[in-house]
């Protein structure tokens, strides 16, 4: 598994169109962090991971519903767990590498809750946030027909949502008790 060419495949070059929306997106975040930050809403750390968590969600968007090319008709699958009865009982690698790279898909989200919340994120809520940002990317292939809907995904997703967030916590409390 080559994750350098996995990514460099599913990350063409960005359109002008999708880098002048993408600049858009990110100044009115920044323009919006920057205030709360002003006002003293935001300390600083907060307001550099949520603007990092722009653009990183903007790059998983592109690779994973925009930058794909639409399909004749919607594709879903709704059967729970099918991705893993394909590894389990029909010995498909291939389908073992998906679900593990859609547990790692949400891992920096995952770790940039922390600083973005400037508290502990308990592990429900972290699954939480990786399941609904992975809901709005499963519902955006479904509707522009740009991939397969399916619940497998959010849960992976989820899952490595999580793992970032409990990972990050835990490499913050052994710097803390490092001081």
């Amino acid at each position: 598994m080559d994750l350098y060419q996995i990514f460099i495949t599913h990350n063409r070059k960005w359109s002008s169109v999708e880098i002048f929306c993408f600049i858009i997106v990110f100044l009115t975040t920044a323009f919006i962090v920057g205030y709360l930050h002003h006002r003293k809403h935001f300390v600083y750390s907060q307001a550099v991971a949520v603007l990092l968590t722009v653009a990183f969600l903007a790059v998983v968007f592109e690779s994973t519903v925009f930058g794909r090319n639409p399909l004749p008709e919607r594709q879903y699958e709704l059967h729970l767990f099918w991705s893993w009865n394909e590894v389990f009982f029909k010995g498909s690698n291939k389908m073992l590498e998906e679900n593990l790279l859609n547990c790692l898909l949400l891992v920096p989200f995952g770790a940039l809750l922390p600083a973005i919340f400037h508290k502990r994120i308990g592990w429900k809520r972290s699954f939480l946030y990786g399941f609904l940002i992975s809901l709005t990317i499963e519902l955006c292939q479904l509707v522009l027909r740009r991939g397969l809907f399916e619940w497998d995904d959010m849960i992976h997703n989820a899952f490595g949502c999580m793992l970032g967030c409990k990972t990050m916590e835990f490499i913050y409390r052994k710097l803390k008790a490092a001081n």
